[in-house]
C-alpha cells in the first residue's frame, strides 16, 4: 500500500500562492533544489490538481536555459509517473495539455485515490491544495509535509483549502538550506 503525502512550499503566513494562483514564493536556490532532486528520486507516483499541473508540467519540456540541477530534477520528474486530478478538464482538452504518459481523472478523485493507494507501493505524492482537502477529507493522506520558506505573502491560496480542519501531529521538523524548515505533520 502505498503512502501518500501531501507537501507543499508554503510562507510564513501559510500560503502557497498569490491570489490568482502565480506561485510568488522563493526559487529553492541550489542546495535546496538538490534536496528536492534527491526526494523526487523517492517518488512512486506524483498526483496534481489541474493548477498545480499547470505549474508542474513545464519540468517535462526541453528548456536549454535549465542549469544542471534543474536538468537533473526534469529527469526525475519526467520519469515519476503522474496524474491529474480535474473534473473541469475534459478528454479531448486532456489531450492538448496532457502528454500521453500522463493520466486524468475527471471524476471521483477519491474513490480513484482510494484504489491508486491500495495498488501502488511507495509515496504517492499529491500537489494542490483544493485536491489534498478533498482526499484529507476523505482519510486517504498520511502525511502533510510543509516546506515553510522565511516570506511573507500576506495573502494568497492557503495550504489548507477553506474548509478543510485536520486534526493534526507532529512527526519531525527539520531544517533544510535556505533557512525552509520542514514540518512533517499526520493525521490524529
Amino acid at each position: 500500500m502505498g503512502h501518500v503525502s501531501y507537501g507543499m512550499l508554503v510562507s510564513l503566513d501559510g500560503f502557497i500562492a498569490a491570489p490568482d494562483g502565480q506561485i510568488t514564493l522563493p526559487v529553492p536556490g541550489p542546495q535546496l533544489h538538490r534536496w528536492f532532486n534527491a526526494h523526487q528520486r523517492d517518488v512512486a507516483l506524483s498526483v496534481y490538481g489541474r493548477r498545480m499541473w499547470e505549474v508542474m508540467r513545464s519540468w517535462g519540456e526541453p528548456d536549454p536555459d535549465r542549469d544542471e540541477i534543474g536538468a537533473q530534477f526534469a529527469r526525475e520528474w519526467v520519469r515519476t509517473p503522474k496524474i491529474v486530478c480535474s473534473a473541469s478538464m475534459d478528454a479531448s482538452a486532456a489531450g492538448a495539455v496532457l502528454p500521453d504518459d500522463v493520466t486524468l481523472i475527471g471524476s471521483d478523485a477519491v474513490a480513484a485515490l482510494r484504489r491508486i493507494k491500495r495498488e501502488t507501493e511507495g509515496e504517492i505524492e499529491v500537489s494542490g491544495a483544493s485536491l489534498a482537502a478533498s482526499l484529507g477529507a476523505a482519510g486517504l493522506i498520511d502525511e502533510f509535509a510543509m516546506f515553510t520558506q522565511p516570506v511573507v505573502l500576506g495573502r494568497g491560496i492557503p495550504y489548507f483549502a477553506a474548509g478543510f480542519l485536520p486534526e493534526l501531529r507532529l512527526i519531525s521538523a527539520e531544517v533544510l538550506p535556505d533557512d525552509v524548515v520542514l514540518h512533517r505533520y499526520a493525521p490524529r
